[in-house]
């Protein structure tokens, strides 16, 4: 899958965790796909994993958090498995297929016959593009969170405007002047606060939200 500079307004997500298993020569290769959104989220499956796998050799993984293209965290793990031959290999199907904001985690169970360098590779991508094959996408809207502060009477229009452009509240403040948290997307941001300005006489202005990323 070919992505543009404008798919990163909006691209595949796993719509829900999705498990296939693999068996190359006694061996069995289980993988696991899961959205997440950062790489906390991600280790801490990974770590689920581990946990819900005591007795299996290696539990190896890759995620991109993110669009699949122009994603800010990316990383992967060969688990102890020689160097290049599972979580690489794992990373590059996930690329390929064009989904974003995902982990794959491979399982394996050793049975007793050593695959090889190149036989490693091609089972933990075979593995995970066997469980890409059944796994259920949706589209995720990238958005910008952003909030505003508005004088009281300017509220019922500013809403119509949130509600043209598909802006979400996420959350409100009232006191002397009304605050609002809000979540943009991407792709109406420009048109949204030329509205605003306009609407304003430029008196209103959007700021980016102070929040923790990690």
């Amino acid at each position: 899958m070919s992505l543009g500079e404008k798919d990163l307004n909006s691209y595949l997500i796993p719509a829900e965790p999705v498990m296939t298993e693999l068996v190359i020569k006694k061996s069995r290769f289980i993988c696991w796909i899961y959205p997440v959104e950062s790489r906390q989220e991600a280790l801490a499956q990974v770590a689920s994993l581990t946990e819900q796998y005591p007795d299996a050799r290696h539990h190896c993984w890759a995620y991109i958090a993110g669009p699949p293209e122009g994603a800010t965290q990316i990383a992967w793990s060969d688990a102890g498995e020689p160097q290049g031959t599972a979580g690489k290999p794992i990373l590059n199907v996930l690329q390929h297929h064009g989904v974003g904001n995902i982990l794959a985690v491979v399982v394996r169970y050793f049975g007793g016959i050593k695959l090889g360098a190149g036989g490693l590779v091609r089972a933990y991508s075979g593995a995970t593009q066997q469980a890409m094959e059944a796994l259920s996408t949706t589209t995720k809207v990238a958005t910008e969170v952003l909030v505003i502060e508005l004088n009281y009477d300017q509220e019922p229009r500013f809403k119509q405007l949130m509600k043209e452009y598909g802006v979400e509240l996420l959350d409100s403040t009232y006191g002397v002047s009304v605050c609002y948290t809000l979540s943009v997307p991407v792709s109406e941001l420009k048109l949204f606060t030329e509205r605003v300005t306009s609407f304003s006489k430029g008196q209103l202005q959007l700021k980016p939200a102070t929040h923790d990323t990690q």
